[in-house]
């Protein structure tokens, strides 16, 4: 990269220069910033929430598997975190048997207000409530967590990359400290001038933090992910606008994401000592949920033609789902506190 560069528009900067994890905080969190937006992120952007109520389904599988490890306690958790308008909250507690939902609590974790018109039944809060007995549901949460960005310069040193609010970059600081040992340990870089890296750090403490408020359940992160020997060499950071890819831009006018290092992620550094963390993709946890996808026999169309129109729509959406390609390549991460793993 040259000492300065722009991604889009090449006007005049408003702000100064300041690392990509204080700016994205400012464009997606702080007062008028994307997530504080009416639309929610279903305006802007598809997610596997939004694509069928079979997510929600299978999701209310899972939250029933926990439930019977648990021992089927009195009441039973579901925390939505980073919710959006709580529509898999919502969806996840009309998809249990009734006997369930008596018992169960939804929370839905998101600093917009509460949406009108939400089900009573429903709990908003800004941050995951503590003793969580259930399930922990992140939904492409851990990708919108704030991370700094580093980038080779000449020399072969990995920087910091600095950024205005109109997307002009230029190289800062060496990484130094904790930041310099998460690179090194998670995602070396060769000293390639330009090589990239998002450092997973503020995601790390994100997901333990979020794991200390289950005292026994599980907790599932889902989201763009990629593991050691298989990092991209240039980054992922990237924005979404009304559906679109574009230049990542932190003006508060577009969703900012990058891809997470879910392996990293796995390493919890708690104050207790848990196991049994497990990295699968969404085709395999899903299949494994009853989401496989199987056209329904061309015989029924003959015998019931409704009943056939029906199945084929669900099972064109449970293929978007387990698209290896697409959704059902992103990654999940399943942390288990004081239950058996063998849920999936």
């Amino acid at each position: 990269m040259a000492e300065e560069t722009a991604h889009g528009a090449t006007g005049g900067a408003r702000g100064g220069w300041r690392g990509w994890r204080a700016a994205t905080e400012a464009a997606l969190y702080g007062p008028g910033g994307f997530y504080r937006r009416p639309e929610g992120p279903a305006g802007h952007f598809r997610t596997s929430v939004h694509a069928s109520p079979l997510f929600a389904e299978a999701v209310a599988r899972l939250l029933c598997r926990v439930d019977k490890a648990l021992g089927r306690p009195g009441t039973l958790d579901f925390v939505d975190m980073g919710a959006g308008r709580g529509e898999l909250v919502t969806g996840v507690l009309a998809a249990l048997p009734a006997g369930v939902a008596a018992r169960a609590r939804g929370y839905a974790v998101e600093l917009a207000d509460r949406p009108e018109g939400l089900d009573r039944r429903i709990t908003w809060l800004s941050e995951p409530p503590e003793g969580i007995t259930g399930l922990f549901f992140a939904n492409e949460w851990l990708d919108n967590v704030p991370v700094e960005v580093a980038e080779v310069d000449s020399a072969g040193v990995p920087r910091l990359v600095l950024v205005r609010e109109d997307g002009a970059e230029r190289l800062g600081e060496p990484l130094s400290g904790a930041e310099a040992e998460w690179l090194a340990r998670w995602w070396p870089l060769a000293a390639e001038q330009g090589l990239r890296a998002e450092i997973g750090l503020p995601r790390d403490a994100a997901w333990a933090s979020a794991v200390s408020r289950v005292a026994r359940g599980l907790a599932v992160a889902v989201d763009y992910a990629h593991t050691a020997g298989a990092r991209p060499p240039f980054g992922t950071l990237t924005g979404f606008r009304e559906g679109r890819e574009t230049a990542p831009l932190p003006d508060g006018s577009c969703d900012l994401t990058a891809h997470v290092a879910l392996d990293s992620c796995a390493t919890l550094h708690t104050a207790r000592t848990l196991s049994g963390a497990r990295l699968l993709t969404q085709r395999d946890a899903l299949r494994a949920l009853g989401i496989e996808g199987t056209r329904p026999p061309l015989a029924l169309a003959s015998t019931d033609p409704s009943a056939y129109v029906r199945a084929l729509a669900s099972a064109g959406q449970a293929a978007e789902l387990t698209a290896p390609g697409g959704l059902g390549g992103f990654g999940w991460l399943l942390q288990p506190v004081g239950i058996p793993d063998a849920l999936l």
